[in-house]
């Protein structure tokens, strides 16, 4: 990976740099920390190369950091390279040649800033076997146990991270599907679990489809709006937000695995939904989210 790493600073940053293509702040945008990180691991290479894995590892935790900001600056990363390739032709067309080196195998830029957050789950791996695997007795062993355990809570870091903006993502989706009062304020404050297509079932009349979403707080139920409607076709208006804080689940049938589907209760302080599926798994995959979130509310 080392190798890549090394073609996308010659054949990217490099250029880049030399031509102009980008301004400073586009540049900087787009490419975070990287070049700093990638100096810290050529850095930590001849100590590798050499077997001075102690030192060479405690001196790289100092650059830590730089992933963390890295791992920030991704979601702004992608946006800024996204705008670029749209709105820059001299941008656009010099990506798609660099893109077509041989070196880069068919990958993108896009797939080829990343670089840096997947090597420091292999540095991880890596120094947590070195830990594990050197005795008490050994000089490394205290500089090793202390780089296992920075670079493995900067890893966990990385990962909450990459976690949140991911959440983000799709509370942004769902806000744009929706509409009305209640829809108002699912930016903040919940994780999004799923979404879905469930019919529920009245005490009187046929079954009604409606689209569900779900969040650790709160299950939000939507009806699709009419796909003449000119200004909010594909859209959905948010009919009841329920939450899941006081939420009985049960399920009423559906047990069994078959293929006829099943039967959820939720029942509320002053309501009670009963929801079908007629596919089981997918049921029972609601099943065990909501549980998941009724759970997480009792914690």
């Amino acid at each position: 990976m080392l190798g890549v790493c090394q073609t996308l600073k010659q054949y990217f940053l490099g250029i880049l740099k030399a031509k102009g293509t980008l301004r400073p702040p586009e540049r900087q945008a787009l490419f975070g920390s990287w070049e700093l990180i990638y100096g810290a691991s050529q850095e930590l290479l001849p100590y590798l190369e050499g077997g001075c894995w102690g030192q060479g590892l405690e001196g790289f935790c100092r650059h830590l950091e730089l992933y963390n900001q890295f791992a920030a600056n991704s979601e702004r990363s992608q946006t800024t390279l996204q705008e670029q390739l749209k709105k820059n032709k001299g941008f656009r067309r010099f990506v798609r040649l660099q893109e077509s080196r041989p070196e880069f195998g068919g990958l993108q830029l896009q797939d080829l800033l990343p670089l840096p957050l997947q090597r420091l789950q292999q540095y991880e791996n890596l120094v947590v076997a070195l830990a594990e695997n050197t005795g008490p007795n050994s000089p490394d062993h205290q500089q090793l146990t202390r780089a296992a355990r920075l670079i493995s809570e900067t890893a966990q870091r990385v990962h909450t991270i990459g976690q949140k903006q991911k959440n983000d993502q799709h509370l942004r989706r769902v806000q744009a599907l929706l509409s009305g009062r209640q829809a108002k304020g699912l930016t903040s404050g919940r994780w999004f679990l799923r979404q879905g297509w469930l019919l529920v079932v009245p005490p009187h009349g046929e079954p009604r489809p409606r689209m569900f979403f779900l969040f650790t707080d709160v299950l939000l139920m939507a009806k699709p709006r009419p796909p003449l409607h000119l200004l909010q076709s594909g859209t959905f208006a948010c009919k009841a937000l329920y939450p899941m804080a006081q939420c009985q689940l049960s399920r009423v049938f559906g047990h069994s695995g078959g293929p006829c589907g099943g039967l959820l209760s939720l029942s509320f302080p002053h309501e009670k939904l009963l929801l079908m599926s007629t596919d089981q798994e997918e049921l029972s995959r609601w099943y065990h989210s909501l549980t998941w979130a009724i759970s997480s509310q009792k914690n």
